[in-house]
């Protein structure tokens, strides 16, 4: 029987009314997932879908994570993850005191990401 780990990456995307948007966020969890088998790896949405960050924290506390890790999937800093991430992280620091939480800069802003992405512009104009 496999126990569930006490550490979790939620990967934080902003959310759209189309049902298709999520598509390539759910792949992106679900790779990350089979690289980081050692904890769990879910989805949130800030707005307009679901889960919500706090309804996946709730979850994820409920099945005994202690350790929660926010990777913000978006490509820079904006006002969501000045503001509404800030306030998102105190309030689940306030209802869950005994959990760890931290979160990273936006996926955009690491550099490997940028070369990935460059490289894949590059190739849109055939030599």
């Amino acid at each position: 029987m496999t126990m569930p780990s006490e550490r979790a990456l939620v990967l934080f995307a902003h959310g759209a009314r189309a049902a298709s948007w999520a598509a390539p966020f759910r792949r992106l969890r679900d790779l990350t997932a089979r690289q980081r088998p050692d904890c769990t790896v879910s989805l949130a949405f800030l707005e307009l879908m679901t889960p919500s960050l706090p309804d996946e924290v709730a979850a994820l506390v409920a099945s005994g994570v202690r350790d929660v890790v926010v990777v913000p999937v978006f490509l820079g800093q904006g006002g969501h993850l000045l503001r509404d991430l800030p306030q998102l992280m105190d309030g689940l620091r306030a209802a869950y005191p005994d959990v760890a939480f931290s979160a990273v800069p936006a996926v955009g802003e690491d550099p490997d990401v940028l070369a990935a992405m460059a490289a894949y512009c590059s190739r849109a104009m055939p030599s």
